[in-house]
């Protein structure tokens, strides 16, 4: 019996298989980018832009300084097969709108961006993931409107209290937070670039899409988080929050009552690991805490599989 032709159709058969199952991949991972979907929302006056992709509990990324929505690009690719994520724009950003006036961004006004988006998915609460000033914020949200998150993730931002104590008390902390009071200095937008705010990006595809973001941002609005927000010399641990928008001044802001997920990159030089300590003492809940040693300040882009993987077993165990 001869058997040559049965193979070798068999062998174009699974050739062609595999052909076509390669070819179906490779549409399925093009870069996120070009996949996700575009929504506007107001609160108030002010429309915020954000992202969608993927079905199932809405988690709500929200990206710092200098970034846009497309820092999350790794984890919502990680999370998307059985998550909604969604990714917007802060106010100031790319294409959500940039109101004029320092107190537009007081962190109330943040808070309820974020609110809103959350609204406009059609759900009562949300995972709330946060980076840098978006960290600030989404801490914010948790302890101001508590009825809206469900889980909360931070990334390479300590509790308020935490850096408000290295603040008043780590000469190290209050050396490398020099970027921050050079920020609040009038004009201190005029020397910024468009160019200079995606020297961090390593991806030199990414770094192309970042330029053309922070061209269509508003540098002004960018440095006006640190005008309004960050404390100011001296520095007083009394007050115990970085943010006004936690309440009085000097409050002690109430302990988040969702379970947290930290992650830090140690090689963050701009908010040193110390503030990290006591950070369960403001916590209702369970607090799981991840540093990473190789990674920097961007602890989502520095270390991408390991925070996705994580980030992705965190939320399906608390599903």
């Amino acid at each position: 019996m001869n058997l040559r032709p049965a193979l070798s159709a068999a062998l174009s058969a699974a050739l062609l298989t595999t052909i076509f199952s390669t070819t179906v991949h490779a549409e399925d991972k093009k870069d996120l980018f070009d996949r996700v979907a575009h929504h506007y929302v107001k609160n108030g006056d002010v429309k915020i832009h954000y992202v969608t992709a993927g079905k199932g509990p809405v988690v709500v990324m929200i990206h710092g300084f200098p970034d846009f929505w497309y820092t999350w690009r790794h984890q919502m690719g990680a999370l998307e097969d059985n998550y909604q994520v969604v990714a917007l724009d802060l106010r100031g950003y790319n294409r959500s709108d940039k109101p004029k006036g320092v107190e537009s961004y007081d962190m109330k006004h943040l808070v309820e961006d974020v609110v809103a988006v959350i609204k406009d998915r059609g759900v009562e609460k949300a995972t709330v993931v946060g980076h840098d000033w978006g960290g600030a914020v989404a801490w914010s949200v948790a302890m101001m409107r508590p009825e809206v998150v469900d889980k909360l993730v931070i990334l390479n931002l300590p509790h308020p209290r935490g850096l408000m104590r290295e603040l008043a008390n780590n000469p190290a902390q209050q050396r490398n937070s020099q970027y921050a009071r050079n920020f609040q200095k009038p004009d201190a937008h005029k020397k910024l670039t468009a160019t200079g705010l995606a020297l961090w990006v390593k991806d030199p595809a990414a770094k192309k899409r970042y330029v053309e973001a922070f061209e269509r941002s508003d540098f002004e609005a960018m440095l006006n988080y640190y005008k309004q927000n960050y404390p100011r010399e001296p520095y007083d641990e009394a007050k115990s929050t970085l943010t006004k928008g936690e309440g009085e001044d000097g409050a002690i802001p109430p302990k988040v009552k969702a379970p947290v997920l930290m992650f830090h990159g140690l090689k963050d030089w701009a908010l040193l690991p110390g503030a990290l300590n006591d950070t369960w003492k403001w916590i209702d809940n369970e607090l799981t805490l991840m540093t990473i040693p190789n990674a920097g300040h961007f602890v989502q882009q520095d270390a991408p599989e390991k925070v996705s993987r994580t980030m992705r077993s965190w939320l399906d165990d608390r599903r």
